[in-house]
């Protein structure tokens, strides 16, 4: 099923949820259409991973709706959340140490996709060359940069319909980061949708539709992209620490 641009593919409704009995996030809601990319800002421990986790039923669930592509995935096991089409590159990576390359992205391998565009192992070796000349190293053997090519390649083999990206290039090598985005750049303007969690405001401006930011699990400022840059010292005001 295509949406039109404009129809949210995910659709989040005063949303509360946390860890143990201690609440993280406040009536938060929000939309993410076909193809948008959305950028969530913050401080750190304002609730954005709480909220990437919430998505996929990996905190305490207290209150209001998550749906996607008009079906609930409210409280829904990680599982059928992936199945459903999200896809999850977290901060830290987790990949398979033990498994090469070319098994931790086979690992993750689905042959449809609700979206026109189906990924297949090839096209994650196109997009990335790195991870093609070491398809047989072991996870550990990789840099932290080749590790999180791997993660976003991993995702990218679900098939997902929305791209979830925490922390994307925190601690990477400059010339890592310039790759992660340049392919950022390219999944831009297909079909997948991206959410995305980073605190480089410069690149974020030219890959963002719209930006959220987060503060104490609450949702208190929102824009364009394009504002992260022509109003970049305002906004840095919100997620300086």
């Amino acid at each position: 099923m295509s949406l039109k641009p404009t129809e949210a593919l995910l659709k989040v409704k005063d949303l509360c949820a946390g860890y143990a009995g201690s609440q993280v996030l406040f009536d938060v809601s929000m939309s993410i259409a076909q193809g948008e990319v959305v950028a969530l800002l913050g401080r750190n421990g304002m609730g954005k991973s709480t909220f990437i986790r919430s998505l996929f039923g990996l905190t305490t669930y207290m209150g209001g709706a998550i749906h996607l592509r008009d079906r609930s995935i409210t409280e829904q096991a990680s599982f059928k959340v992936a199945r459903a089409g999200l896809g999850w590159v977290p901060e830290g990576r987790q990949i398979f140490a033990g498994l090469t390359v070319e098994e931790n992205l086979m690992a993750s391998f689905k042959k449809t996709s609700q979206i026109n565009r189906v990924w297949r192992l090839g096209d994650i070796y196109d997009l990335f060359p790195r991870l093609a000349e070491r398809k047989t190293h072991f996870g550990n053997q990789l840099s932290g940069g080749e590790q999180q090519m791997l993660a976003i390649g991993r995702a990218l083999l679900t098939q997902p319909s929305l791209l979830l990206l925490d922390e994307a290039t925190e601690g990477l090598a400059p010339l890592i980061r310039r790759e992660i985005w340049n392919t950022l750049a390219q999944l831009k303007g297909t079909e997948l949708a991206v959410l995305i969690v980073d605190r480089d405001l410069k690149s974020l401006s030219k890959l963002a539709d719209r930006f959220l930011v987060l503060e104490k699990g609450q949702i208190v400022h929102q824009g364009l992209g394009t504002e992260l840059d022509s109003d970049k010292e305002r906004i840095e005001r919100y997620i300086s620490v």
